[in-house]
């Protein structure tokens, strides 16, 4: 019997060659897989912002938690009508489904939650997709 030609599993997968080969994505430029540096410069921004916020609510215990909120809600309300947080426009970023159209109301509630809980996000795969983004069917792409 021949041997397959087609990966019959997921560890028979091939690394891709540059992050987004397997998505169809270029290499570099417009529309490639946003790289670490930009991520976190938008992460590092988004989170300032929502520092900047909280600091309007009465400060105590449950202060750390108003920010992570508000994180969250940039997040929730920014993807969907502008194409990513503040942090991903002011570095250049969009955050889009693989399908292609609008990324529509759930995926970046999903994306979101499992955000919120980081360890998903430091699982990464050879695209240098997130499992926040796997889940959600999305790609952070330089826009």
């Amino acid at each position: 019997m021949p041997a397959p030609t087609t990966p019959q599993r997921f560890g028979d997968l091939e690394p891709s060659k540059w992050p987004g080969e397997r998505l169809g994505l270029p290499a570099e430029g417009q529309r490639s897989v946003g790289r670490i540096g930009r991520r976190f410069a938008a992460i590092a921004i988004d989170w300032a912002i929502a520092t900047l916020i909280s600091l309007l609510f009465p400060q105590g215990p449950a202060t750390s938690f108003i920010t992570l909120g508000i994180f969250g809600l940039m997040q929730i309300l920014f993807i969907p009508t502008i194409g990513g947080s503040i942090g991903h426009r002011i570095m250049g970023l969009r955050v889009v489904p693989l399908t292609g159209g609008w990324i529509g109301a759930w995926r970046p509630v999903v994306r979101t939650v499992l955000l919120l809980l980081v360890v998903p996000v430091l699982v990464w795969d050879s695209d240098q997709r997130g499992f926040h983004d796997k889940i959600a069917g999305t790609v952070l792409i330089r826009g």
